[in-house]
């Protein structure tokens, strides 16, 4: 699914951790692994000159893995230089490192991660890390809502990242608790919360089993967000991997968005995908 992968790259050390994961999925998928560095206007040259030196860290890195790279360096603005590359070069995949912007700023969608992750016509994996210097995640939490696109592109992303780094998958569900007309909530055991799993969350589940993954699930009634960082945080996750949101910005600002959620309180790193190929 995945055979040409691409890293943005900045000044910034977080990059640098996002373009390892991304090296590790091209190593698990057989991928080509392109790294690419957008100089914006008006950087400095201290600034230009450590993102190069990420750019040679990471391309050795690679060579050393036996992975077949490139490294691309262009002046311009981020987004519309990326879109380029990924339209001339046929990428499959983006990995792109979250900035502190996108974790303060309610409503991201003006920013940089937000934009390549709407405006890029592949999948995109925005990074957020938190921790410098672990990128082998033993276990992975992948929160679920009920109805999902793109489920098999979910999976495999997911089984890669799992088989790269030799992790265990926790899927989780936060459900809407259960209530009885005059009697309340209702409180179900965990055999019963697991015969009322979604037919998409099952289906993602039988892609893990095809892919040889070890996994579990789990379902916890409770507020997506909140549920899904205190569960991150309770059972010390290394990698949360979740689906990008589809909500608009109304519907945010009276329900909330997960994703910005989990972006600003999760403990662990998280990595934010955007799904584009089709389920076949």
């Amino acid at each position: 699914m995945y055979s040409k992968i691409l890293a943005a790259v900045n000044e910034h050390l977080n990059s640098e951790i996002s373009a390892r994961y991304a090296l590790k999925l091209a190593k698990a998928c057989g991928a080509k692994f392109s790294l690419c560095f957008i100089a914006e206007k008006g950087l400095s040259q201290s600034d230009f000159n450590r993102a190069e030196d990420a750019m040679k860290r990471l391309f050795i890195e690679a060579e050393k893995a036996d992975i077949q790279a490139e490294s691309i360096t262009e002046t311009g603005e981020p987004v519309k230089e990326i879109e380029k590359i990924v339209r001339h070069e046929k990428i499959n995949i983006v990995f792109a490192s979250t900035r502190r912007e996108d974790v303060e700023k309610r409503f991201y969608a003006g920013t940089i991660a937000r934009r390549l992750s709407l405006n890029l016509p592949c999948s995109v994996a925005l990074v957020r890390v938190v921790h410098m210097g672990r990128i082998h995640p033993r276990k992975i939490l992948v929160p679920l809502k009920a109805r999902i696109d793109h489920v098999r592109e979910r999976a495999y992303f997911t089984a890669k990242m799992a088989e790269c780094c030799d992790s265990k998958v926790f899927i989780f569900h936060a459900t809407k608790p259960i209530t009885k007309f005059f009697h309340g909530e209702v409180h179900l055991t965990p055999l019963e919360w697991g015969k009322r799993l979604p037919d998409d969350i099952a289906g993602f589940m039988r892609y893990l089993e095809k892919y040889s993954i070890e996994h579990e699930g789990r379902l916890s009634p409770g507020r997506a967000g909140r549920s899904i960082t205190t569960e991150a945080a309770a059972k010390r996750f290394d990698l949360v991997i979740m689906g990008s949101s589809k909500r608009s910005l109304l519907s945010s600002i009276f329900k909330g968005n997960p994703v910005e959620v989990v972006l600003r309180e999760t403990l662990c790193d998280l990595i934010i995908l955007n799904p584009r190929h089709e389920d076949k």
